[in-house]
């Protein structure tokens, strides 16, 4: 059985997520940790739960989900999963930042690129990767299929679902994506949104007014 802590992080709210098992080893969901005291909380909840991270995996690179990369790959010495659809993002994060007023330092390329149907394995686990394009290009969801979770990002929200108006966002092909790819997962599953509260598919399958 997974485990999930969240943390809510910089100033625009975003949801990081570190997930683990058993095991203790976990993962980190869209590192956007921006001050010193948001990576002190989550270095110290991994020290006290004796967590070792294992992965950076990112659902998509917008930059308020990518501010804390850099400090984690560092001092874990983890390797950055994201799909090679939004590589374009990562290498505009410290414009991306400033558009925003905020400054970030760069961050490097992803280790690794990740498409649908790889499995993001830690410990005794693994969560499906389902791409879902629309609020960005290369954006993905992760699944955990016995546990009935998924961390969905941008693309779907407590009634409402993520912007398509950025870059490579395409609203067309963001409501495919929740009504083909998301909206068939068992309606009791949890759905971890990467700003907000957490929903359940049943709900918005039923009120999301965006996807009547």
């Amino acid at each position: 059985m997974i485990k999930v802590k969240k943390f809510v992080v910089n100033p625009l709210r975003e949801n990081t997520f570190l997930v683990y098992d058993e095991t203790g080893e976990c993962i980190i969901i869209d590192a956007g940790f921006y001050y010193g005291e948001e990576e002190s909380e989550a270095d110290y909840f991994i020290e006290k739960n004796n967590l070792t991270p294992v992965k950076l995996v990112n659902t998509h690179a917008h930059f308020d989900h990518i501010m804390g990369i850099e400090y984690f790959r560092k001092k874990y010495g983890l390797g950055f999963y994201l799909h090679e659809d939004d590589l374009f993002w990562v290498e505009k994060a410290v414009g991306q930042g400033q558009m925003f007023g905020f400054e970030m330092e760069p961050v490097a390329n992803p280790s690794f690129f990740i498409v649908e149907g790889e499995p993001v394995k830690f410990g005794n686990s693994a969560l499906q990767t389902i791409h879902v394009p629309g609020h960005s290009p290369g954006h993905v969801a992760f699944y955990a299929e016995k546990d009935k979770k998924l961390f969905a990002g941008d693309v779907l929200f407590y009634g409402s679902i993520g912007r398509a108006d950025l870059p490579g966002g395409d609203y067309q092909a963001l409501i495919r994506s929740i009504k083909t790819k998301l909206l068939g997962l068992p309606a009791e599953t949890i759905v971890y949104c990467g700003h907000g509260p957490e929903t359940t598919i049943g709900f918005e399958k039923e009120n999301n007014p965006f996807l009547t």
